[in-house]
This record gives structure tokens, C-alpha cells and sequence, in this order.
């Protein structure tokens, strides 16, 4: 019997993640020609309306292709749906993919996947991040000095979709034969960056500015990210809650004044002097306290936008970088989202 032609990838590895969809679809469109393709985020789709395409036959095409983003959120009734059209979807020609950056979903959806159908995509190792770098610029005929290299994996979310992405603006900036150099790197990355929860992060925590300065540029970040195509609030707030997690290991290595070591530093993710500068900057603008309930704020917000939907989105967000720049994480007297 045929194995239902659903998937589900979990981890934070975006670029290996986005290599395999593409295997699967052009797979899907060899054996089955022209595919209804469709990506949604689980935050704003509803799970029944995604069954029911699922169900029905296309008019115009052979199959259907479905990307479910946020799959950890799908849950209880939801999750049994989904789960049930999963179990049964053997003779269906159409193709479901369940993404997740976290490492788990709902039990009842993970055990509806085939297991040879399922796979953890983890982020890479420290010590591989900057040979990946070195060996995308040889292959593209581009040399790049080791600073370089440094300077954009502290500039650059570290998955290879994110690092793809930014270094190949390099190849249509210089001339194939070039050498790149951290001057390179701050003309074509700095000048030319996509706001995201790290570049809000890291002017939330500049301690060379005032609060209220912090403020005024960070709520203008906010306004690009809401205005980019790839505004979502669920991916906003965890990429805040990564950033402040790394914040609490920095104040654990450095607790009670204790200086780490270069090997406990990159072992917990601190590698690269300016990122080490970022999270510096950081813990003097927020202590070991003020990070906890920061992260509390973050997970307060997350379940209050799931909730309340699009309608408020933006006002929660926004009395989110609020108490958190002004009321280092403590919570409005008014805070009803």
C-alpha cells in the first residue's frame, strides 16, 4: 500500500529545510504534472479550511501542494483533524508538508506521519558555520578573508537560507575573482539588511542609547518588519525569545564575575567578537532578573496574538517592545492583550 505524501520537518535549520521541500515538489510534480501550490502559517489559517482543500479535487490541476508553517501550534481539535485526513491520505495524489522550527508537534499529528517521512533538521555546529560560509563564496569563484567570514555570521541569522540569501547580494556587487572583506561586508550587508527579530533585538539593546531612543528606532524596525512580506508575529517573538535565552546564558557564564573561557563562550553560541559585543551591550541594559520576566512577557504576548488573531496584533506587539525597553519586562498596569 502507498504511504500517504506527508511530511514533517522540525528544527532550526531553515535552508536544508527549504532544499527538501523542493525535492518533494519537484517529485510531486513529475508524477502527478501541474500542482495547486500553497504555503499558509498556522497562526492564520484555520486548520479545517486547509483539511477540506486537502479533500477536494482541484479544478485546475492534478494535485494539490500544501507548506504548513508553525506546526507546533496546531492543536487539540485541530490537531485530531488534521491528524485524521493524514491517516487516510494514501490514495490521494495530494502532498501535505508540516514545518516547524521547534523540535516537536502536537502527538497526535507526529504519530499520523510516516516515520521514514519525518525529519529533524538541527542548526549547524559552530566550528561548520564558517567553513559553510568560506565554501559558498569558493564555489560561486569568490575568495574572503576569515574577519570577513566573522563579521557575517555575527551580521546574519545563522541558518543556510538566511546566509544564502546575504551572501549571494556579494555576486551581483563585485566582480567574479574578488576577495571579500569586512569593508565589503558592511557596504553590501549593512547598507542593504532586512529588519528581523535579531536586527530588533540588537537596537533594543544598545546601551550607548537612551531608553526612549530605543524606543523611537525600535518601533520603526517594527514597522519594516510588519510591512516586509514575511511579517509574522509567531516568528517575531520567537526569534526575541532565542536572542534573550542567549542573553540569560551570557549572564550564567559571566555570573558572580567570572570570566568563561573561549571554549565555554562558542560552546554556548558566542562566537564572533561582534556578537560577544551585542550580548555585552545587552547585559548592561538588562540584568539576569529583568531577562526572566522578560521571557515571561514574550510567552505572555505569543499566547495573547494566538488568541486574539490579526485584530490586535500590532498593539500587542507594540506594549511588548514598550515594557520591555521601558519597564524592563514588567507589565502595564493596562496590558489587556
Amino acid at each position: 500500500m502507498a504511504e500517504a505524501e506527508v511530511y514533517l520537518f522540525t528544527g532550526p535549520e531553515a535552508g536544508d529545510k527549504k532544499e527538501a521541500i523542493e525535492a518533494i515538489r519537484a517529485r510531486a510534480e513529475k508524477a502527478n504534472g501541474q500542482l495547486d501550490y500553497y504555503s499558509y502559517y498556522a497562526s492564520e489559517t484555520r486548520i479545517q479550511d486547509i483539511v477540506a482543500q486537502l479533500q477536494n479535487e482541484s479544478l485546475f490541476s492534478s494535485a494539490t501542494f500544501i507548506v504548513l508553517k508553525n506546526a507546533e501550534l496546531v492543536k487539540g481539535k485541530d490537531a485530531e483533524l488534521l491528524a485524521s485526513w493524514c491517516k487516510n491520505a494514501a490514495e490521494s495524489p495530494n502532498t501535505l508538508i508540516l514545518v516547524s522550527d521547534e523540535n516537536s508537534v502536537d502527538k497526535k499529528i507526529d504519530s499520523a506521519v510516516p516515520s521514514q517521512h519525518k525529519k529533524m533538521f538541527w542548526e549547524m555546529f559552530e566550528n561548520r558555520k564558517s567553513q559553510w560560509v568560506q565554501s559558498y563564496f569558493r564555489k560561486n569563484g569568490f575568495g574572503i578573508t576569515d574577519e570577513a567570514v566573522e563579521q557575517i555570521l555575527d551580521m546574519v541569522e545563522n541558518n543556510t537560507d538566511a546566509l544564502k540569501t546575504e551572501c549571494s547580494r556579494f555576486f551581483y556587487c563585485m566582480p567574479q575573482g574578488s576577495t571579500v572583506t569586512p569593508s565589503d561586508v558592511e557596504k553590501v550587508i549593512s547598507h542593504n539588511r532586512t529588519e528581523n527579530a535579531f536586527t530588533l533585538f540588537e537596537e533594543m539593546a544598545d546601551s550607548t542609547k537612551s531608553p526612549r531612543q530605543r524606543l523611537e528606532s525600535s518601533m520603526e524596525i517594527l514597522q519594516k518588519i510588519r510591512l516586509s512580506r514575511e511579517s509574522n508575529s509567531v516568528a517575531l517573538i520567537a526569534g526575541l525569545s532565542y536572542c534573550f535565552r542567549q542573553l540569560r546564558a551570557w549572564h550564567m557564564l559571566h555570573q558572580k564575575g567570572a570570566t568563561p573561557t573561549e571554549v565555554q563562550l562558542k560552546a554556548a553560541g558566542f562566537s564572533g567578537k561582534k556578537n560577544r559585543e551585542r550580548y555585552e551591550k545587552a547585559s548592561r541594559v538588562w540584568g539576569a532578573g529583568n531577562v526572566s520576566s522578560i521571557l515571561s512577557l514574550l510567552a505572555h504576548t505569543d499566547m495573547a496574538n494566538r488568541s486574539s488573531g490579526m485584530a490586535l496584533e500590532y498593539t500587542c506587539l507594540t506594549m511588548m517592545i514598550y515594557s520591555i525597553i521601558i519597564k524592563n519586562g514588567l507589565y502595564p498596569a493596562e496590558y489587556v492583550c
